[in-house]
């Protein structure tokens, strides 16, 4: 059987596969610094299928993040309202 493999420098490369430029983060840092076009752009990048991998990849692992520390403010906010109810109720 005959393999057709190519050196690293002659294989195709698909345009989802390419590196992200610098330029291209800068955007796309700006963009994410926006508030609620960022919600909007991460979730676009995150599940459009002609984003680039690495891009893809971020916005999935930025939205994941996000999740976890809005479920943890709002912790902290059930927590303090419940002492304050506490407090209001048994208090002084």
């Amino acid at each position: 059987m005959e393999q057709n493999i190519q050196p690293p420098s002659t294989q195709k490369v698909s345009p989802l596969e390419q590196t992200v430029s610098v330029g291209e983060w800068l955007i796309t840092l700006l963009l994410a610094s926006i508030p609620v076009v960022n919600i909007v752009m991460l979730l676009i990048w995150a599940f459009s299928e002609n984003t680039k991998l690495s891009k893809a990849n971020w916005a999935k692992a930025t939205l994941i993040w996000l999740i976890i520390v809005v479920a943890f403010y709002f912790f902290v906010a059930v927590l303090i309202v419940g002492s304050l109810g506490f407090i209001s109720r048994f208090g002084r």
